[in-house]
């Protein structure tokens, strides 16, 4: 019988769990054995008794759950967890299967280290963007959630409401929003800034994300640049030279200035995410109104961000949240569950350690195998770090 093993997120603040209690039902209807660490689900509004009601196993610390099971599930492993994930590798061994966000190619030294240890590595954010690993994409299901929360953040910090009020003391004039970026993340904050009120505008350098941005009732941002190639196979923005960035925020200048409110959510995988705002473009908007940088992980969009902090910047409020997707713990936790059991059942449809290694989803998550790094990005990126 295949074991899988639930551990209590490490990550300093983490409330969210890998798998919850509903999730259970589906694993061992296949054959597989559930192991949770007592407490793991608490932080995000799921109890141990809901667990053992759904019929999985609680014991006592994160070093039985090791122990014990064949598959350890986590939301944030090595790579993604610096401060706590190293934590984990005297408890790993070797034929043992791991799965979570891992951040390789951020932190390809920290999958080279938990390679060492002999296990399988599956990271989530790595699954190629084809339709039948929609199911899986955990990476869109908490971007999703970290565009909505950003918008939250805004208004709650802004000076003013969002929609257009008429009243008897006067009319008030709705908020102005502008998104940069329109992956993910920023269709959801265009979407909830509409829903609140705002008069939204979007900009993104990929010409396809007009059509999203413009189904969604916002305005699209058009610049004059050259753009035939900024978009990879997956879908992702590719990255340019400094003189594009460049130009583009001369040209993004204006438009800033006459928001209230900047979301920004570019980020390239692997690399440090591009500037857009330079301290220049936050210093131009009126006082009292707000950014928040959804890449302040990777060294942010904006040029004052500072990660996990709130920056004043002459009178304009500069929010650099971390792990913002984790601050909603009940609905992310839902959202990776569902993730990492669809992904689950992909590589052990019969509950056995049985991999296709032919298989797409397969071969492109897996990053680490029988002590080495494996996979050819990371590779490069571990070449590229020394």
């Amino acid at each position: 019988m295949l074991v899988i093993g639930v551990p209590r997120e490490s990550f300093p603040g983490e409330q969210r769990v890998a798998l919850i209690p509903a999730s259970v039902p589906v694993l061992t209807k296949v054959g597989c054995e559930v192991v949770v660490e007592r407490g793991a689900g608490e932080r995000a509004g799921f109890p141990d008794r809901a667990y053992e009601e759904k019929g999985a196993h609680l014991v006592p610390d994160r070093a039985t759950v090791f122990a014990k099971a064949q598959v350890i599930v986590q939301v944030l492993g090595i790579g993604a967890n610096p401060a706590r994930g190293r934590e984990d590798l005297p408890l790993f061994r070797a034929g043992q299967v791991v799965v979570g966000f891992l951040r390789p190619l951020g932190s390809p030294e920290a999958i080279e280290e938990l390679a060492r240890t002999g296990v399988s590595a599956f990271a989530i954010e790595m699954l190629p963007r084809i339709t039948r690993a929609q199911a899986m994409d955990a990476l869109t299901s908490m971007a999703t959630i970290a565009g909505y929360k950003a918008v939250l953040v805004a208004a709650n910090a802004l000076p003013k409401l969002f929609p257009l009020m008429m009243t008897a003391a006067g009319t008030l004039r709705p908020a102005k929003v502008f998104i940069l970026g329109a992956g993910v993340a920023g269709l959801q904050a265009i979407a909830t800034a509409r829903k609140l009120g705002g008069v939204v505008s979007a900009y993104d350098i990929r010409p396809a994300a007009k059509e999203q941005v413009l189904s969604l009732g916002a305005r699209f941002v058009e610049l004059p640049l050259e753009t035939h190639d900024v978009e990879d196979k997956g879908g992702y923005a590719k990255p340019q030279d400094e003189r594009f960035y460049e130009r583009q925020r001369e040209l993004l200048s204006r438009v800033v200035a006459e928001n209230d409110v900047v979301i920004t959510t570019a980020n390239v995988p692997g690399r440090k995410a591009p500037v857009l705002l330079t301290a220049e473009m936050v210093a131009g908007m009126a006082p009292g109104s707000v950014v928040v940088d959804l890449a302040a992980e990777r060294g942010g969009n904006c040029a004052v961000t500072r990660a996990g902090e709130e920056v004043s910047y002459h009178g304009v409020r500069v929010f650099g949240p971390v792990n913002i997707a984790g601050t909603v713990p009940y609905h992310a936790s839902q959202m990776y569950s569902n993730n990492i059991v669809a992904f689950l059942l992909h590589l052990f449809p019969k509950g056995e350690l049985q991999f296709n290694w032919e298989d797409e989803i397969t071969a492109g998550t897996l990053v680490a195998h029988e002590g080495r790094v494996v996979h050819p990005a990371v590779q490069q990126a571990l070449s590229a770090s020394r």
